[in-house]
């Protein structure tokens, strides 16, 4: 009984850990209104394809949410975007026609230390 219990304690731990929309209204995030970007009401709905939740105006990372960057955009703004190690890492919260790209070639403000960036589309 006592394995038993302390399983079950394990596995509710790990579910409450996240899941697929644990970030849901995070950096990266698909939006249509500053709304939709909720981490303290600080992130804003970007102009990107799809709408991108983030900051805008960063001039470091300290200036930008946990697992997001500054990244120097060829608009001459700076935003946070988010981190990523993989494309699936970027659209976990946005809908196939809105993917974002894992970018090696993003301009990291504070330099890129082999790190990648989610990018929103292009378009609009």
């Amino acid at each position: 009984m006592r394995s038993f219990l302390r399983t079950s304690l394990i596995l509710a731990l790990v579910a409450s850990c996240g899941g697929d929309d644990a970030d849901a209204l995070g950096v990266g995030a698909q939006c249509t209104s500053s709304d939709d970007c909720d981490d303290g009401s600080t992130q804003m709905c970007l102009p990107f394809k799809g709408g991108y939740c983030g900051l805008t105006g960063c001039a470091h990372d300290t200036d930008c949410p946990a697992d997001a960057a500054c990244i120097a955009h060829d608009d001459g703004v700076n935003y946070c975007f988010r981190t990523c190690a993989t494309k699936a890492d970027c659209n976990a919260n946005r809908d196939a026609e809105n993917e974002a790209n894992c970018s090696s070639t993003a301009v990291f403000v504070d330099g890129d230390a082999g790190r990648k960036a989610c990018t929103p589309p292009s378009g609009s």
